[in-house]
């Protein structure tokens, strides 16, 4: 049973490390002027709510399989994706407003918070696998 719940894990978590290289090769676009902003939140928006329910689910997961150190690890992240969906400004288009993207460093903000989300699942990509590889010779 733990190898399946790190398996899932894994594959979750290979899911969520494409969406965060398609954020930045997104927001890069966007940024070298390749693409136009309301063509670039359009796409990214359509991606952040599968953002926010995996890993809320793999959150979850280690809860419930008593996980706690990578539960802990992964609740920040969980919760900062909540919040920022949750908090979006009314009248907005979504997270990703193309009329506010250019405004006050957010494009920077957005790709400094891409960039960190891949650190942390590219880690958490590594524990899971270490995870299946202890599970698997105990």
């Amino acid at each position: 049973m733990e190898s399946v719940v790190f398996i899932f894990s894994l594959i979750d978590c290979c899911a969520l490390i494409f969406l965060s290289v398609y954020f930045i090769i997104t927001l890069s676009d966007l940024e070298c002027d390749y693409i136009n902003a309301r063509s670039c939140c359009s796409k990214l928006n359509k991606w952040v709510v599968p953002e926010v329910i995996g890993h809320a689910v793999v959150t979850v997961l280690m809860l419930i399989s008593l996980h706690w150190f990578i539960f802990l690890l992964n609740l920040p992240v969980a919760t900062w994706n909540i919040y920022r969906y949750i908090m979006v400004p009314s009248g907005n288009m979504g997270v990703f407003d193309p009329t506010e993207i250019h405004n006050r460093g957010q494009l920077k903000s957005h790709m400094k918070e891409a960039m960190i989300k891949l650190g942390f699942h590219l880690l958490c990509f590594f524990m899971y696998l270490y995870s299946i590889n202890q599970q698997s010779t105990s």
